[in-house]
């Protein structure tokens, strides 16, 4: 097992490495930009050292310094968690070369799934279902006919594309030149990249996707799957595991493509598998090469500590479990806690002058913040993760509820009154299956 880990993130995620790492006996390493001192995992750390200002370019995406940091802790390895860095394949070259750990996969992997052209024709090698679309890169000279073979509507993506960015929906055959020229200049100014490619555009989707682990010598196994279909603006609210109202024999055929394309990969560490669903149908869009924020749903209904299993493949140990190992139980519901104002969606910062976590059978909470804590105004305005499990959805829903009511957040605004008194109060969300324009048609935002 690795004796030092190097924690390369902030927040939650931090803490939950920070105390993955407690349980196998590894020393660990915080390093924090001069706004995040006060963070508890810097608190928790055996060793912590801040690494520049409060800018994520200087700091929390400053490659030298994360390497200096390591190299002057001797961590054997660097643990990215999820944003910043966790997903640069140059990074992880970086640290390999410098004679570390990446707790991740391969810099070849993440520069294959990081390119959406590219993952998409190697999840058709390896017999992965993915939307119909161009089969490549799309210019001027080609976009009319792939654009009529697939048939309208059609959305035009970014290949190094993400988060919602470099994406236009054509429903006029008439519009489609000046749109996909449009989306070339966006995805070169976001991306530096102008590669475009095209795909039917499904019209009420979910977001659906699956959970996999590998142990990078050609083993592979998934923990299930989840639904992230409520979301606003591309950004998940809530997610849920199992997906509910998916057939058995769909869910294992899809869960099992995804399998094979890992041990064809050779993956390495935990990935995700995202996909839409419409109408009995998986349709691949892009593969995420690192832990999920929604990890803790999948951990609940398997039982499996998706981060300690990172840290056992990292040190060579392989994985805990075998396929036939995996058994999902009961159902469990995440809901994003956001210091943001929940009207206006706006990030709200500042200090946190009373915070009660909720408890109860079946809850955790996933968090960094406390009595006291300023929440700053540089990064991600998530604050927390609260998590409900049960036997079975209702349990989990009612479980949920009762956690919101107890949940308190005081001296900033917080999305808990969203959650609270719209999502887990409706009608169709209490049924399951809501499609991914749902709560923005719901909340007036399209």
């Amino acid at each position: 097992m690795l004796k030092k880990v190097l924690i390369a993130n902030r927040g939650e995620i931090a803490l939950r490495i920070l105390r993955a790492c407690k349980e196998l006996g590894i020393r660990t390493v915080a390093v924090y930009s001069k706004a995040d001192r006060d963070l508890l995992h810097v608190r928790l750390a055996d060793e912590a050292l801040c690494i520049g200002p409060a800018s994520s370019k200087e700091s929390y995406l400053n490659t030298p310094s994360l390497i200096a940091a390591a190299e002057a802790t001797q961590a054997q390895a660097i643990h990215p968690g999820y944003g910043f860095l966790s997903e640069n394949a140059d990074f992880a070259d970086a640290v390999e070369q410098s004679g570390f750990i990446f707790i991740g996969p391969r810099a070849e992997t993440i520069r294959m799934m990081g390119n959406k052209v590219a993952a998409i024709e190697a999840m058709k090698a390896a017999g992965v279902p993915t939307v119909p679309g161009s089969d490549g890169a799309v210019c001027a000279e080609n976009a009319i006919a792939i654009a009529n073979r697939i048939g309208l509507p059609i959305i035009i993506k970014a290949a190094a594309g993400g988060g919602g960015r470099g994406m236009r929906v054509v429903t006029d055959i008439n519009a489609l030149l000046d749109s996909l020229s449009v989306t070339q200049a966006e995805a070169k100014a976001a991306f530096g990249d102008d590669t475009v490619y095209m795909e039917k555009f499904l019209q009420h989707p979910r977001h659906v996707e699956i959970q996999i682990l590998g142990d990078g010598e050609g083993n592979a196994i998934h923990l299930g799957d989840r639904d992230c279909s409520l979301q606003r603006r591309h950004q998940k609210v809530v997610e849920e595991a199992p997906a509910p109202h998916i057939p058995e024999q769909i869910r294992q055929q899809v869960a099992a493509s995804c399998v094979e394309a890992c041990k064809q990969m050779r993956y390495r560490g935990a990935g995700t598998f995202e996909f839409l669903y419409e109408d009995g149908g998986f349709y691949f869009i892009e593969m995420n090469t690192r832990v999920q924020v929604e990890h803790p749903v999948t951990e609940m209904v398997t039982g499996v500590d998706i981060i300690k299993e990172q840290l056992r493949v990292a040190s060579g140990l392989g994985l805990s479990y075998r396929q036939e190992d995996i058994i999902i139980r009961g159902h469990a519901i995440e809901c994003r806690i956001n210091a943001e104002d929940p009207k206006t969606f706006l990030p709200c910062p500042g200090k946190i002058n009373y915070y009660h976590a909720p408890g109860g059978p079946g809850i955790r909470m996933d968090s960094h913040i406390y009595t006291g804590y300023s929440v700053p105004p540089y990064y991600d305005s998530l604050i927390g993760k609260l998590i409900a499990y049960g036997d079975n959805r209702q349990v989990a829903l009612q479980r949920m509820r009762n956690a919101l009511d107890e949940i308190v957040v005081e001296g900033i605004k917080s999305n808990i009154p969203l959650h609270r008194d719209t999502i887990l109060t409706d009608t169709a969300f209490n049924e399951g299956g809501v499609d991914i324009h749902y709560l923005e048609k719901k909340l007036g935002l399209v």
